[in-house]
């Protein structure tokens, strides 16, 4: 197939010949990392691994774990954190761009990618110091009135938010869409309105200003948390190494899906 065309800017790839690049990159990014992992063989596990974890989830907690058990049990590996939200996580991860990511997903298939479920997280409306706290748990409904301040669509919570409310036959009142948790916990410090976040996000915003939190039922909502990977390619060495670090530490975290490790 022709994988370039002529410009007057002079040559652009076809179609076929970005699916070639892309192939191309995948290609010498394994060859790099086997080179890797041969020389680990002889000299314990040395190499380069990434690993998402998307913020505002019980992910964010894992950092400094996962960093200080990597480096007591493989200080030859180099761990690379890359702390942004779960679409970009996942989109690096088909793209052969990153190893794991730990993240909102998994309730449907997608092409390319694996996900392992970890836990699941309630959600809870939080709300300014200002406002009536309502009772420990509150009905969906009752928050129809609220003015809310949600993530953007295409986020994962955002999505379950606006199914919910639509099962219900309801509208949420949504008056701005903020993606910054710093951003965020400075409109409900200010009294501005509520919003409605995952538990340990949730917990994090209560206990940096004066607000309230109350969890949500009828229905209960749950943001489901998990592992993703490339569905074709391998994982290295070392990334299988970081791998099993993250499910033990995943284990030992409230609601966690995955059996305690063994003592």
């Amino acid at each position: 197939q022709q994988l370039l065309v002529r410009t007057k800017r002079g040559v652009t790839p076809t179609e076929a010949g970005k699916v070639l690049y892309r192939h191309a990159q995948l290609i010498l990014r394994q060859c790099e990392q086997a080179r890797v992992d041969m020389e680990a063989a002889s000299q314990g596990l040395t190499g380069a691994v990434s690993v998402g974890l998307a913020p505002g989830t019980a992910a964010a907690g894992l950092s400094l774990p996962l960093l200080r058990t990597t480096r007591l049990r493989h200080p030859g590996v180099l761990l690379y954190l890359n702390e942004t939200y779960g679409t970009t996580l996942s989109e690096l991860i088909m793209n052969g761009r990153m190893d794991l990511a730990v993240l909102y997903g998994g309730r449907t298939a997608v092409h390319g990618l694996a996900f392992l479920p970890l836990l699941k997280e309630p959600l809870f409306v939080v709300g300014p110091g200002s406002l009536p706290a309502p009772p420990e748990q509150v009905p969906l409904r009752m928050l129809a009135e609220l003015d809310l301040y949600l993530a953007r669509p295409y986020n994962v919570v955002r999505r379950m938010v606006d199914e919910a409310f639509a099962g219900i036959g309801l509208t949420p009142r949504l008056v701005g869409e903020i993606e910054s948790a710093g951003t965020l916990t400075a409109v409900i410090a200010e009294g501005l309105g509520a919003t409605i976040l995952p538990e340990s996000m949730a917990r994090e915003v209560t206990s940096s200003c004066n607000a309230w939190r109350c969890q949500i039922v009828e229905p209960v909502i749950e943001a489901p948390l998990a592992l993703c990977q490339s569905d074709h390619l391998p994982l290295s060495e070392p990334a299988q190494a970081i791998k099993t670090i993250l499910l033990e530490l995943v284990a030992e975290l409230p609601g966690s899906l995955l059996a305690p490790r063994a003592s």
